[in-house]
């Protein structure tokens, strides 16, 4: 079995990258299905970008870094959040060329790649597409066994993505069993 995959219950399960992508922050959260419901948080935290850098020399930054924890910790799947609007046509603009780096980065790595929007992802975790990213994050650590600490907003965030993509993922697979 490579190296990357994780034994649960006689299935390869494969290492999770969750990525909230950002201009300046990247959050990112590595996770391992366990047996059952369970779910190992390997590694959280977030790429930082030089703040007061040219948007170009950010995004090369966020990328070097994260094709280093890629390289690092060998996911085999990346859940990132999906196109959103903003009001702030500039800051949409940016953000979007960081999430494009960052599946790039993805991409090259030959990861598969799975889009989540933010409102899915909160109702997902929460109950509630309009939930704040408190709500989130605390629901994300619980979900995920993190205790005695809060995780910085950037990576829970990639966290409750890691955590849709892994009830997607096993939702998909009961559906292919009753065909």
């Amino acid at each position: 079995m490579p190296s990357n995959l994780r034994e649960t219950s006689g299935l390869a399960a494969p290492l999770v990258l969750g990525l909230d992508p950002g201009s300046q922050r990247t959050g990112y959260a590595l996770v391992s299905p366990g047996a059952g419901n369970k779910v190992r948080l390997i590694a959280a935290g977030a790429i930082s970008a030089p703040a007061k850098k040219d948007v170009p020399t950010r995004l090369a930054a966020i990328f070097d870094q994260l094709s280093d924890l890629i390289s690092q910790h060998l996911p085999e799947e990346m859940a990132v959040e999906g196109v959103f609007t903003h009001k702030n046509a500039r800051t949409a603009l940016v953000l979007g060329q960081a999430r494009g780096v960052a599946l790039l980065a993805g991409a090259r790595a030959g990861l598969a790649i799975f889009e989540y929007p933010p409102a899915m992802v909160k109702k997902s975790l929460v109950g509630n597409g309009a939930a704040t990213k408190e709500q989130v994050r605390s629901m994300a650590q619980r979900l995920a066994g993190v205790t005695g600490k809060k995780l910085n907003l950037d990576a829970s965030d990639a966290l409750a993505l890691a955590l849709t993509h892994l009830q997607s993922r096993k939702l998909n697979r009961a559906l292919e069993g009753l065909k």
